[in-house]
């Protein structure tokens, strides 16, 4: 199954989200690496997803993770994350972003909702400031504990030592 038409340029996303918000859907934005894909990741865009009618998930390019967290990530390059996301029932469009930090698109695409992981504060999450601007809200969801991409990446290498 081809998942592509999913995977989108801003250019094209704004007059999706803009016909979709006349007729009266809610636009979700969150945004991620999203390397090395797991439980964690899937449950909370489904609950991202539970916050409107539409979730757009803003992904970090390869060069943007690298600068966020080093050289030796993503492991997974940024088609092929984008393709699992797209591949999600929950995800309506992905759009990849170069910054380390999707404020540029967030002013650009103007969603109704910003859904963040809670181990953000309010305070802290880029472009909440601009989505309520906007009349929008920001929505924090629980992590899964214990589970995340650089636990995944210790056990794998511990496991290699062992060998």
């Amino acid at each position: 199954m081809n998942f592509s038409s999913k995977i989108v340029t801003t250019e094209k996303l704004v007059p999706l989200l803009n016909a979709a918000r006349r007729s009266g859907k809610k636009v979700v934005f969150t945004n991620g690496c999203f390397d090395i894909m797991h439980a964690g990741h899937v449950r909370y865009l489904a609950a991202a997803g539970l916050e409107g009618d539409l979730l757009v998930v803003g992904l970090n390019s390869d060069d943007s993770v690298r600068s966020i967290k080093g050289n030796k990530r993503p492991i997974v390059n940024q088609d092929q994350r984008a393709e699992v996301l797209a591949s999600l029932e929950c995800v309506d469009y992905v759009v990849f972003f170069e910054s380390p930090d999707p404020l540029a698109l967030l002013q650009t695409l103007k969603p109704d909702v910003l859904v963040k992981g809670a181990d953000w504060t309010e305070e802290k999450i880029i472009g909440g400031d601009v989505v309520k601007s906007n009349g929008g809200s920001v929505i924090r969801i629980p992590l899964v504990p214990e589970i995340s991409t650089t636990q995944i990446i210790q056990r794998i290498l511990e496991l290699h030592r062992q060998d």
